[in-house]
């Protein structure tokens, strides 16, 4: 195996994630002004989104936990003569990914319900254009989570490096995909200012 091989590319889909996980924090609260008989379709919005903070919460928390496994889990396979002995604690990473990949999977849901409200067309097309976004995130975590299923059955990449290389270069588009998507969902936020309340923006 060449030594400092995966944990070059382990690093490169964290520092990624890393960065989509400031831009899904910066989900907005809508601001007052969108109403219709029979019910608050702006209270419904905020409602939405609220759950989708709590989602987006939850799943960042279970990928910091899974990551610093994975950390520490490549480091031991660097320097181990058995990394088959990691296998178990890959196992348990990989599990709490998929359960974190669960929770943005609900705040998707959460966002798409804003789109089916009477609310403003810039309020929906943030929806939109979020749902979306976090639907290309989900993509690439897809692939990276299949990427951690090959290195659960071959720790050292013995067998599987090419596989996993082209992998992970999928994985990279993909998290290059979402970020796109999630810029322009902040430029339609920051057009809005007064409607879309994005935290640490200036308004």
């Amino acid at each position: 195996m060449n030594g400092g091989r995966l944990p070059s590319l382990m690093a490169r889909i964290i520092n990624r994630k890393a960065l989509i996980v400031v831009i899904v924090l910066s989900v907005a609260s809508f601001a007052a002004g969108c109403s219709s008989v029979g019910g608050d379709p702006k209270e419904d919005a905020n409602k939405a989104v609220s759950a989708a903070n709590r989602s987006i919460s939850e799943h960042n928390k279970l990928f910091g936990e899974a990551r610093s496994t994975y950390e520490d889990v490549k480091k031991k396979i660097e320097t181990s003569e058995d990394p088959s002995k990691e296998k178990d604690r890959i196992t348990q990473a990989r599990s709490q990914m998929q359960e974190a990949r669960g929770n943005l999977q609900d705040a998707r849901s959460s966002m798409q319900e804003v789109q089916d409200l009477d609310v403003e067309p810039a309020v929906k097309d943030y929806a939109e254009t979020l749902t979306t976004a976090m639907s290309d995130q989900l993509a690439a975590e897809a692939k990276e989570i299949e990427f951690y299923g090959i290195l659960e059955k071959d720790p050292a990449l013995k067998d599987e490096r090419d596989k996993a290389v082209d992998l992970l270069s999928e994985v990279g588009d993909g998290y290059e995909k979402a970020e796109k998507s999630y810029d322009e969902a902040q430029k339609l936020a920051d057009s809005k200012p007064k409607l879309i309340q994005v935290p640490g923006s200036k308004s």
